[in-house]
């Protein structure tokens, strides 16, 4: 929390800053179990409205309590341990699948007033503070080491249930992981390059500020050039496991996957960890690219911090909707095509992009033509590019060759 200025401050009232920060806890782990049962009932209607069905309807308004009801069947149900299960592991490894979807919550800005010369202070009980839970210096890093920590609750899921069909699921998903965890590493690298820190709040703060023009948004979306927005949704959607990803639980071939052997409360952290990271993603996605809580000057701030939180909640909606329409829409891919799409395309492209970013600013701090440091920066990355797709074709032909051999 070294960026939050209730910490930063010199403290008079120690038990007033243990109970705000307390309740900034506790407040934010409610809120995220409330909003994971509404995306959950969110998903099933709008999935059921795309696929002409009705969907949940029976259980308190509209069916809004289904996943409420859903929650307390799993704790009625039998707790199943395979005899030959690595116990400890096995009973552990749900709670590595939820508790950093968590963790990454904590580090998301979820409010306050960012325009003009505010910077999204608020003030509880005299003290100013941050209306997130944490601002550590090195956020974006802490990000990248909770998404990797999630993976490991679903390869300890699969290989402590001793059987075969959750080992395949669990080594999917180490596989998974490797071929995209670089991927959002880079794309999280351009965003960390264009706005100078690895704080959060300081991104927000950054991107808050007007730009070309003074119309159209300093967003990092804008800054890096989209490239680096798209790569990032799309691993985050493969880290996730959702579709058209989620070859770690593809019940056509390995039953249920990685969770094939879980039963009771035990499944259910699962179920609810992937629905969880749903939403802390795309409030990650709105927080590195969009300007987090910050919104259009010109449409005023008469709510003050309230706000922010609009403009936040406006945001993240897009994104949850989003990833509900690519789950009705898209087929699950082939595990060649994951691999593909991971190590040949979306690898060298986001290194790529860094890149050429990289050179742009250089060429504008040594003043060169801009011009001619893209024109060059992409004739270099196009060479590059084609050595790879040769490089491929190659090996492709090679191994064409050993079989009808």
């Amino acid at each position: 929390m070294g960026g939050d200025p209730l910490l930063i401050e010199p403290i008079s009232d120690w038990v007033a800053v243990i109970a705000i920060v307390v309740g900034k806890v506790v407040i934010a782990f409610v809120l995220l179990l409330i909003l994971t049962m509404l995306m959950i009932w969110f998903e099933r209607k709008l999935v059921s409205a795309m696929h002409n069905r009705i969907g949940p309807s029976l259980a308190g308004p509209w069916g809004i309590l289904q996943s409420l009801a859903d929650g307390i069947k799993f704790f009625f149900k039998e707790d199943l341990i395979p005899d030959r299960a690595q116990r400890v592991v096995f009973i552990l490894a749900p709670f590595l699948s939820l508790v950093p979807a968590f963790l990454i919550f904590l580090i998301v800005p979820l409010g306050g007033n960012f325009n003009g010369s505010h910077n999204g202070l608020i003030t509880i009980a005299g003290h100013d503070t941050y209306l997130q839970v944490a601002d550590p210096p090195i956020g974006i890093l802490f990000l990248l080491a909770m998404s990797s920590v999630a993976v490991y609750g679903i390869m300890l899921a699969g290989w402590s249930s001793g059987s075969k069909y959750p080992l395949l699921g669990s080594v999917r998903a180490s596989a998974q992981m490797v071929s995209y965890e670089a991927a959002m590493g880079l794309s999280a690298v351009a965003v960390v390059l264009k706005s100078g820190t690895l704080s959060t709040h300081s991104m927000v703060e950054f991107q808050s500020g007007a730009g070309f023009g003074g119309v159209v948004p300093n967003w990092n979306i804008i800054l890096t050039g989209v490239v680096p927005f798209v790569i990032f949704v799309i691993a985050a959607t493969a880290e996730m496991n959702r579709p058209p990803f989620d070859l770690v639980e593809a019940e056509q071939e390995l039953v249920g996957g990685f969770n094939t052997e879980y039963s009771s409360i035990r499944f259910a952290l699962f179920f609810l960890a992937e629905f969880m990271n749903v939403i802390t993603m795309s409030a990650i996605f709105v927080t590195l690219f969009l300007g987090g809580p910050s919104g259009p000057a010109f449409l005023g701030t008469g709510l003050g911090w309230l706000t922010g939180i609009i403009w936040f909640a406006l945001k993240t909606s897009v994104f949850l909707f989003m990833f509900v329409w690519i789950r009705a829409t898209l087929p699950r891919l082939r595990y060649d095509q994951l691999m593909d799409l991971g190590w040949k395309v979306l690898i060298p492209l986001s290194l790529g992009w860094l890149l050429l970013l990289g050179a742009v600013d250089i060429g504008r701090d040594a003043k060169w033509n801009p011009v001619a440091v893209v024109v060059i920066s992409v004739a270099i990355l196009l060479a590059g590019y084609s050595l790879l797709r040769a490089a491929v074709a190659s090996g492709k032909a090679r191994r064409l060759e050993e079989v009808e051999g």
